[in-house]
């Protein structure tokens, strides 16, 4: 108080004038603001009535009491042309989308697993979907999961292992593709990496936009077959996937079909689960021959008979035809949840009739069989001797299919047909009672199959 008397009346007039002059600003930004936001609420209003007006009374007032000039300027004129660009875009759109579909109403998005074990044929079957141009199509995306994560074979971490699995295969289904960077080694940077498992598998990674050029001095380990391509972008793939109007994935590495069922029931998703079976005579026989190493001890035994197979290598296949059987079981069964997306096939009914089964399949998943597709299953099931290496998708099918049942030694098959007899009679393989019945081409070793195998 006793400063401000001593300061000089000159001083304190000057105060005192601008405090005057604050209160004054802040009225006049007060009423500014009013005026605005009357103008805004004026605006609105008007926008809404042209909205809740009939489209012949909009069109009329867009015709005769607006100018060009106004429309210049934001004015609702152009609401009748904004309207039909609107439209055209919308057919653009909707045209784009028929092409990458194929012809005809490309209809609702679908997800495809095709669930399987080792040497039945899935790869072959596989590239039905991976020839259809819609469809976005992975090859055994859940190997670097294996790899990369290590489970005990039994108890909790057999449990563990498939829901790992799960998850993984509901975010690939949804396109989320960057879920693999936490499994790929070495780690992506950038999303980019060149060691995808059998990227040139897949024609939805090599081709455009996801082929972009390839860079020197980078080691592409799974190239694309028919072009070169730079390392793999994940985010490109990841978009290509949503442009594309399905999904599909094939996977040797989940056969518990109980632990699907949040993926069946998950509403982002349509799924449809194709379980692919073959004789497992004929998938141990296959085995032997593509994976060597680990069956050194079978091979001694069948040729040799010195040393006795050990008894967890029985109880190992035991163990595989059983996930198999129970897998199919539950499908069969018809559970409210799995009804109508569960579908059983057996490699030797496709490899006898490929397109036949392929229009199955394709009915059952509700897809389009393009003529793309049956050209490649023209031209890749009558192929010549020389085409049928161990990992060829390209076979003389209906030649192929009961080829092991010559070469196979009797005592061997013997021990399939103990440890998996419940299997092999769900499935309709007839058990070989001699090596003579084994090796005569006239005696079939399949039943026909059952229509309810379509559920």
């Amino acid at each position: 108080m006793e400063i401000r008397r001593a300061l000089p009346q000159d001083i304190r007039e000057l105060l005192h004038c601008l405090k005057m002059r604050s209160k004054y600003a802040v009225l006049l930004v007060f009423v500014i603001s009013l005026v605005i936001i009357e103008k805004e609420n004026n605006f609105i209003s008007r926008v809404s009535d042209k909205l809740k007006q009939s489209p012949q009374a909009l069109a009329e007032a867009n015709s005769t009491e607006i100018s060009p000039a106004a429309a210049k300027n934001g004015s609702l004129a152009s609401l009748q042309e904004l309207d039909a660009a609107f439209s055209q875009l919308r057919s653009h759109l909707y045209n784009i989308t028929l092409q990458l579909a194929g012809d005809g109403d490309p209809g609702p998005r679908r997800h495809v697993l095709l669930m399987a074990t080792t040497r039945t044929g899935s790869s072959f079957v596989g590239e039905f979907f991976n020839q259809q141009g819609s469809i976005f199509y992975l090859f055994e995306p859940l190997w670097h999961v294996e790899k990369t994560v290590t489970f005990l074979p039994g108890g909790a971490s057999a449990v563990g292992s498939a829901l790992v699995y799960r998850d993984v295969l509901k975010q690939l289904l949804l396109c989320d593709l960057y879920i693999l960077e936490n499994f790929i080694s070495p780690v992506p940077e950038g999303h980019l990496t060149p060691f995808l498992f059998r990227r040139g598998s897949s024609h939805s990674l090599c081709e455009e936009p996801v082929c972009t050029p390839s860079t020197k001095k980078v080691f592409e380990k799974y190239y694309c077959k028919n072009r070169r391509c730079g390392p793999l972008n994940i985010t490109l793939a990841a978009e290509a996937c949503r442009r594309k109007q399905h999904v599909a994935l094939k996977t040797v590495r989940i056969r518990q079909l109980e632990f699907l069922q949040p993926l069946v029931e998950d509403p982002r998703l349509d799924l449809r689960i194709i379980q692919l079976v073959r004789d497992p005579r004929a998938v141990l026989a296959s085995r032997m021959v593509a994976f060597s190493g680990k069956y050194e001890t079978w091979k001694k035994w069948a040729s040799e008979g010195e040393a006795p197979l050990r008894e967890e290598e029985v109880q190992r296949l035991r163990g595989n035809c059983e996930s198999i059987r129970t897998s199919a079981e539950l499908g069969l069964r018809r559970p409210g949840w799995l009804r109508g997306r569960y579908m059983l096939v057996r490699y030797e009914d496709v490899a006898r009739a490929p397109l036949r089964k392929a229009r199955e399949m394709f009915r059952f998943a509700g897809l389009p069989l393009t003529p793309q597709v049956e050209e490649w299953i023209g031209k890749n099931t009558q192929a010549p001797h020389d085409g049928n290496g161990v990992y060829s998708t390209c076979k003389n099918s209906s030649e192929q299919f009961d080829k092991w049942r010559f070469s196979m030694p009797f005592k061997l098959a013997q021990v399939v047909q103990d440890a998996c007899a419940p299997a092999m009679q769900l499935f309709g393989y007839k058990l070989a009672s001699s090596p003579a019945a084994l090796a005569n081409r006239s005696f079939s070793l399949l039943e026909e199959a059952q229509p309810a195998w379509v559920t």
